[in-house]
């Protein structure tokens, strides 16, 4: 167990100071850069996921970090789910807490990725691909002991 909460909080760390410096600099020093198949434009998102819920705006930040808090907890609580899924819950982790930091620093969370290639698709951050990128671990793992199961017990 040890081992893996020094993987998770390693993870953690890099992910969200990374993900901080990128949104410093696109809030902070204008590093937006029109390109023919992606930009990199600075935009405030004040809900979540394609600005869903941004009528919550000002209590968003709060909601999200009682959410946070209940995972915590849950995880303190079943710890062999952290064991199990210790790098996609530092990828989620990381990713939620310094989109909540935004919330409180800029009053949004910082979006900057825009494609805009073929089709226009919202514009993302580098954290909410690394929780996209926990999501898919998670999903991922889910099937593969579903199979491994189903192969155990002959179905």
């Amino acid at each position: 167990m040890k081992k893996e909460l020094k993987i998770a909080t390693t993870i953690f760390i890099v992910v969200f100071i990374i993900d901080q410096v990128v949104k410093y600099g696109f809030a902070n020093l204008g590093w937006d850069v029109d390109g023919p198949y992606m930009s990199l434009k600075l935009a405030y998102n004040y809900g979540v996921a394609f600005s869903m819920f941004s009528f919550l705006e000002h209590y968003l930040k709060y909601i999200q970090l009682v959410i946070v808090l209940i995972a915590t907890i849950y995880l303190f609580l079943n710890k062999d789910v952290f064991k199990e899924y210790y790098l996609p819950i530092a990828l989620l982790f990381a990713g939620g807490l310094s989109n909540i930091l935004d919330r409180f620093t800029y009053g949004g969370v910082v979006d900057y990725f825009y494609w805009h290639y073929g089709f226009e698709f919202a514009i993302f951050n580098f954290a909410d691909v690394m929780i996209d990128l926990g999501v898919v671990i998670i999903i991922y793992k889910q099937i593969k002991q579903s199979r491994e199961e189903k192969k155990k017990n002959g179905i």
